[in-house]
């Protein structure tokens, strides 16, 4: 999670929401990704998305079979439904989502029986830390704002 926080780190110092995600396999980082939805202006520019794209270019497959995703922010519909089109055995993500959740908060996309497939999830890991790394940026855009 620590890798994946440095990602969101990275997203923060480029002016973006500090999201990042890691995708590891047999204990090694095989791809990474962080929130680029401002930079690339594309709505789908999500650390996990980005991440997925990139694994899948590395193996050669979208078929991400015996990968981890660790990301910082539990995962919204779109990146809950495109780990379930991945077949991504499990995720690991840091802080819960209560706006956009959608593997614990608000829906529980993987673990839905109606899917095709369902993966494990373990949350809160080093979660106040990357809910703290939110809540920074978040204050220090209002700062700047002035409100």
């Amino acid at each position: 999670m620590a890798e994946a926080m440095a990602e969101a780190e990275r997203a923060a110092a480029a002016g973006e929401v500090p999201v990042g995600c890691v995708m590891v396999r047999d204990g090694e980082i095989i791809a990474r990704g962080r929130n680029l939805r401002e930079r690339a202006q594309d709505p789908s520019a999500h650390a996990e998305l980005i991440a997925m794209r990139a694994a899948a270019a590395r193996l050669r497959s979208w078929r991400l079979i015996g990968v981890t995703c660790y990301v910082t922010l539990e995962p919204c519909p779109m990146c809950a439904g495109a780990l379930v089109n991945a077949r991504v055995p499990r995720l690991v993500y840091g802080c819960d989502d209560p706006k956009a959740g959608a593997v614990r908060t608000l829906f529980e996309i993987g673990q839905d029986p109606r899917l095709n497939h369902r993966f494990e999830v373990e949350a809160g890991v080093l979660g106040e830390a990357c809910s703290k790394q939110l809540s920074d940026f978040f204050a220090a855009v209002r700062a700047r704002r002035g409100s």
